[in-house]
């Protein structure tokens, strides 16, 4: 019986190894070998070990330089022949797949991996990940890639798709065997053992150029064998987990295409001229689509299909959030499928917090609004968002912990909801967060109360309360649209008494916030509940918000009247004399903005007549507001010295105090006044005084954090400095001035841009 010279190497191996006195164990574990290699070593099943492992087996067995030689030469021709051809005729079966024409953007990417390439280091193959969520195109840019680098690696290039979506991925053993196979490893010469496999994979590409595209991979468990140890190889893989666990890798997380290049890609799939017939429709069309790839893609192909079809047509079909899934679908091109395929592979919990996440108010939705919407503990909440992340199914929040869906697998979620969820347990959910949303609201809102500012008084959750102003405005601010969700679930279901010490609470926050429209809902929604309770009291205090909402938020003076003079009849009906002075004032301030001053001012000091003779804190408060907006209406009438008068009397009162008002309520107050003082001396052209007024006011805003009255204060303070003939601190202040007004709303934006304009003209 002939034997091949792979039999010879195994024969030989195993006369040496029995010479030595050694059994396979043995001689196995000195060697650092696996049992099962060794033996399939002698038994000719393994034909080209490499060469690492025949100088570990030469050390085991402790062969001379001779004998060591002739155990080499025995293994080199099995090696030899597990090599594969190269060269244009070589046969390929996992060749690259072609690369889409109509390929756009991602050119920066691109170029990173040109510059991996160029500094490649065969100590460290090169090993690239690009992952993210479902339809960003990351197969398409890996395959493009490949190409583009592909004369870079003239022993082969491989493309193997792993399956990770399928419900059993490609196990490392079978992949191995692909690519053990397009290395030209005959089917009897492939190891059985997994591990032996990888072995000779890491052997073979070792000494080779090789570009490796690993799609659609699963896990790190299945690709770590996978990947070359030593070499000149370059390994791209795609996956739609993070796959955060793989070491040593160099990442590419793909965005989603900007909105011009969103264009672009559909430009190149339905024709520049098309688009350019209906460029603004080409834009709508990208928005609508997320400015995902595989949206974008297949928008484009029925377009291309359907030469007739206008952008328009298709763009006002999407627009329709109900239809736009079913909408997205081009033959075997479906957005829903590719969301969908990820889903499956959630267990129920994660698929249940992804699908409830669609119901959060707002861009993102905060850890603990997850966990009340799914009733999950928040711990177990917050590790499986950060899974749904990995996944690519949602996006973390760069800085708090925070997440966000893309637009459509939000319409995906959603669906799953309809579907999977009933009314029952969806208005469960919904009724246990709004609870928690307004408990906790109302608790952080306390905080900025004159009166009633106890920490964490009556939060749902007094551990992880946002204790202090600072912490406390963060929450609000950060929650604002799901505790305004809540205020207006507790409208619909009913829950009057919650609704008016929620918004009762937030009064005063309101002050510090008066760029929001969502005042207006709060207000409409307190209104409503305390005329449901029967509370004429609580209904003219809250007629009053509604009015300073229309006023300050809304800058609607119709409807501020409006609501104040609905407020004075149920105050004077009800005898509430605070009320009645409050609804007078906030009218006056609606009639000023509608150009009836001499109204305005009667109001203001009926107003004033009304808070006289209240000695309480809230009485005292009241008057001091009175008495500065009657000053600012003087003034405006080009009655300054009026003006000044009352603004020094008030500033003469917030040095006496007020009984019952925080020092901070009344630091406020006092920066109000300073401010119309300075105001009041800049009128009369006594610029040298009204400096330091405003200069105080400005920093009192700025330590309390009310940057909407620090953007007023500076304005003042801009024009005193321009008078004052101090051009370039003028300049650095009205700049920030404007910078604070328009990021507010506030109409007085378009003064700050005026006064800077005239300082130009001035200079020059």
């Amino acid at each position: 019986m002939t034997t091949s010279t792979s039999d010879g190497l195994g024969q030989h191996l195993r006369a040496l190894r029995l010479g030595a006195g050694l059994s396979q164990e043995q001689l196995a574990e000195a060697a650092g070998i696996s049992v099962r290699a060794l033996a399939d070593l002698e038994r000719g099943r393994t034909r080209g070990p490499q060469r690492r492992t025949v100088q570990a087996l030469s050390r085991a067995l402790a062969l001379d330089p001779d004998e060591a030689r002739a155990l080499e030469a025995a293994a080199a021709p099995g090696r030899n022949r597990a090599c594969p051809a190269t060269g244009p005729g070589a046969a390929n079966v996992l060749s690259l797949p072609r690369s889409v024409r109509d390929f756009t953007a991602r050119d920066h990417d691109l170029d990173d991996l040109d510059a991996v390439a160029d500094t490649l280091d065969p100590v460290d193959p090169p090993v690239v990940v690009v992952a993210g969520a479902p339809g960003l195109g990351k197969t398409a840019f890996a395959v493009r890639a490949a190409h583009r680098l592909s004369p870079r690696f003239p022993d082969g290039q491989f493309h193997l798709d792993l399956r990770a979506m399928d419900p059993e991925p490609v196990p490392p053993g079978d992949a191995l065997a692909r690519l053990l196979s397009a290395l030209g490893v005959a089917g009897r010469s492939l190891p059985q053992d997994p591990e032996d496999r990888a072995g000779l994979f890491r052997s073979l590409t070792a000494a080779r150029r090789l570009l490796i595209v690993l799609d659609n991979a699963a896990d790190e468990n299945q690709l770590r064998p996978l990947l070359p140890a030593t070499g000149a190889s370059f390994t791209i893989i795609t996956s739609r987990d993070s796959l955060t666990g793989l070491e040593a890798t160099h990442r590419v997380d793909l965005p989603l295409l900007r909105r011009e290049e969103a264009v672009e890609l559909i430009s190149r799939i339905v024709g520049p001229q098309r688009v350019a017939r209906e460029a603004q429709a080409a834009r709508d069309l990208a928005d609508r689509c997320g400015r995902l790839p595989l949206a974008l893609r297949i928008a484009g192909q029925r377009l291309a299909a359907r030469p007739h079809e206008t952008l328009t047509k298709l763009a006002a079909l999407l627009a329709c959030e109900e239809r736009r899934l079913d909408l997205l679908e081009a033959g075997d091109l479906k957005v829903r499928a590719a969301f969908a395929l990820s889903y499956r592979q959630l267990d129920e919990v994660s698929q249940l917090l992804l699908r409830r996440c669609a119901l959060a108010e707002g861009p993102d939705a905060s850890l603990e609004t997850a966990a009340l919407l799914t009733g999950v503990p928040l711990r177990e909440a917050g590790l499986r968002l950060e899974q749904l992340c990995v996944r690519g199914l949602l996006q973390a929040d760069a800085e708090a912990e925070r997440y966000r869906f893309h637009d459509l697998l939000r319409l995906f979620a959603a669906a799953q909801l309809a579907v999977q969820d009933d009314g029952t347990s969806r208005g469960a959910a919904l009724d246990r967060t709004a609870r928690w949303m307004l408990a906790r609201a109302t608790a952080a809102a306390l905080q900025f109360d004159a009166e009633h500012h106890s920490a964490a008084a009556g939060d749902p959750d007094p551990p992880t309360a946002p204790t202090g102003r600072d912490r406390a405005r963060a929450w609000l601010e950060a929650e604002r649209h799901q505790w305004l969700a809540a205020f207006r679930h507790a409208h619909t279901a009913g829950w009057h008494r919650q609704i008016l010490d929620a918004a009762e609470a937030m009064h005063w926050f309101s002050d510090l916030t008066q760029h929001w429209p969502q005042w207006l809902d709060v207000f409409r929604c307190s209104v409503h509940a305390a005329r449901a309770l029967g509370s004429p009291h609580e209904e003219a205090t809250h007629l009053n918000y509604l009015a300073w909402a229309h006023n300050f938020c809304a800058r609607d003076a119709p409807a501020a009247l409006e609501a104040a003079d609905r407020a004075l009849a149920v105050a004077r009906t009800c005898g509430d004399p605070l009320q009645t002075g409050w609804a007078l004032g906030y009218g006056a301030g609606a009639l000023r903005r509608l150009g009836r001053m001499d109204q305005a001012v009667a109001r203001l000091r009926a107003s004033a007549d009304c808070h006289r003779d209240n000695p309480t804190a809230k009485g005292r408060l009241a008057l001091l507001t009175t008495l500065n907006a009657l000053g600012e209406t003087l003034g405006q009438l080009g009655r300054a010295d009026e003006a000044l008068e009352l603004h020094l009397n008030s500033l003469e009162a917030c040095r006496q105090g007020h009984p019952g008002l925080t020092p901070h309520m009344l630091t406020i107050h006092r920066a109000i006044t300073l401010r119309h003082l300075g105001n009041a001396f800049t009128a009369l052209g006594r610029w040298q005084e009204a400096e330091p007024s405003l200069r105080q006011a400005l920093t009192a805003f700025e330590e309390a954090d009310v940057p909407i009255w620090s953007g007023l204060v500076r304005l003042g303070l801009g024009r005193v400095l321009r008078h004052l003939d101090r051009p370039s601190e003028a300049r650095t202040v009205l700049t920030a001035a404007l910078h604070t007004l328009t990021a507010h709303h506030h109409p007085l934006q378009a003064e700050a841009a005026t006064e800077l304009r005239t300082l130009d003209r001035t200079r020059y």
